[in-house]
């Protein structure tokens, strides 16, 4: 709108100049009246320009619109009435102004009404006070008809910006809202999916699958808890668990790992993927230790005896989206199954891993031979338990 405004401004100066010009070099005799009026218009609009490029733009803005108006409607009026004693209405130029500002530049309804009030009111001021005669080049001297014309003239193009101010308002107000919710799903997508498979799913229609030649998963499952859902309200276990997995997921976004997803009261956690990373395997290793000391600091605070079991395994996994309406992001393979057997058969407060966690991990962490144990699916496989960092 402003960039509208200046150009109008600027156009209107220039033309006024350009037929000052034309007109003084063919007809030296001109009327000092036409001479008086067009100079101050093209200063009026000139000043309404530099109001316009002035770094208060926000505050001028309003006034160098009324500006603008009244400098092609006022002026005339009384420049005429001053310099030939004749009420000079030039109906065309009006009707032109009024009309090309609620069609080029609808800016608020109440500055239209307010540059055309002027223009009404310094009418009836001067056919009020003076006895000079009307002169219009249209409609003669039958000022009631122009008047009556201009006012609904005037009254529809205010009802035109009326109506553009309320449109701008409702599809801003619509892009607003759809912004809005659009933020919510991507914060939603950002909850649901890692950030580099949101971005995907956003991108890309088609299938979501990758295969990580290298990545860590962790299972932790609450010992007992299954127990506590039969004996404590329902709101407790659903408070009790989300308190617990909540301060688990911090602890995963602290330390640069994955949350999977939550199967019953069990947690799952990978690093390296999506993410690919080098030390994928000491970040679950680190995590999973935490996981211990946090559990440990919640049953002080609230006088819980809950206990982890955990597993760990380290090798190639697959990982995708999954579902049509309810879409999950999993993992799946060898590697997966592995580390889910390590939590369970493994032993209550302690972190079970394979040899190849243990022969990756041994140079930073102290672990204690388990030896052998009849895994599930495996057959004989030799693990340790993760004790700490060295």
């Amino acid at each position: 709108m402003r960039i509208r405004l200046r150009l109008g401004a600027l156009f209107g100066a220039l033309i006024l100049i350009t037929f000052m010009t034309l007109n003084l070099s063919r007809y030296p005799e001109i009327e000092q009246t036409w001479l008086n009026t067009n100079l101050i218009q093209s200063v009026a609009l000139l000043l309404c320009a530099i109001l316009l490029f002035s770094p208060s733009i926000r505050r001028e803005q309003d006034a160098a619109f009324v500006l603008l108006s009244w400098s092609f409607t006022l002026i005339p009026i009384y420049w005429f009435h001053v310099g030939e004693h004749i009420l000079k209405v030039d109906f065309v130029t009006w009707t032109l102004v009024f009309l090309a500002q609620a069609t080029l530049m609808p800016v608020k309804w109440h500055l239209h009404a307010l540059s055309q009030l002027g223009v009404f009111a310094l009418l009836l001021v001067i056919s009020l006070v003076s006895d000079h005669p009307l002169n219009s080049s249209i409609l003669g001297n039958d000022f009631p008809f122009l008047f009556t014309w201009l006012l609904w003239f005037c009254v529809i193009c205010d009802i035109a910006v009326y109506l553009h101010e309320r449109l701008l308002y409702n599809n801003f107000i619509t892009l607003k809202n759809l912004q809005t919710e659009r933020a919510q799903s991507e914060h939603l997508l950002l909850n649901i999916f890692p950030e580099p498979i949101s971005r995907l799913l956003k991108k890309e229609k088609q299938q979501v699958a990758e295969y990580y030649p290298e990545a860590s998963i962790l299972f932790a499952d609450l010992v007992g808890f299954t127990n506590m859902c039969d004996k404590c309200p329902p709101g407790q276990v659903v408070t009790l668990l989300n308190d617990l997995f909540t301060e688990f997921d911090e602890l995963a976004l602290d330390m640069g790992l994955e949350k999977i997803k939550t199967i019953g009261d069990a947690y799952m956690a990978a690093s390296g993927v999506p993410t690919v990373c080098d030390d994928h395997l000491e970040r679950v290793a680190d995590f999973a230790l935490a996981l211990r000391n946090r559990l440990d600091e919640y049953n002080k605070d609230h006088s819980e005896q809950l206990l982890l079991r955990i597993g760990i395994h380290s090798g190639p996994v697959v990982a995708g989206v999954i579902g049509s309406w309810k879409f999950s992001y999993d993992l799946w393979g060898d590697t997966v199954n592995t580390a889910s057997r390590m939590e369970s058969q493994g032993v209550v407060g302690q972190i079970q891993v394979t040899d190849t966690v243990y022969q990756q991990l041994q140079e930073k962490f102290l672990f204690e031979n388990r030896g052998e144990i009849q895994i599930k699916g495996k057959g004989m496989l030799n693990v340790y338990l993760l004790k700490s960092r060295r």
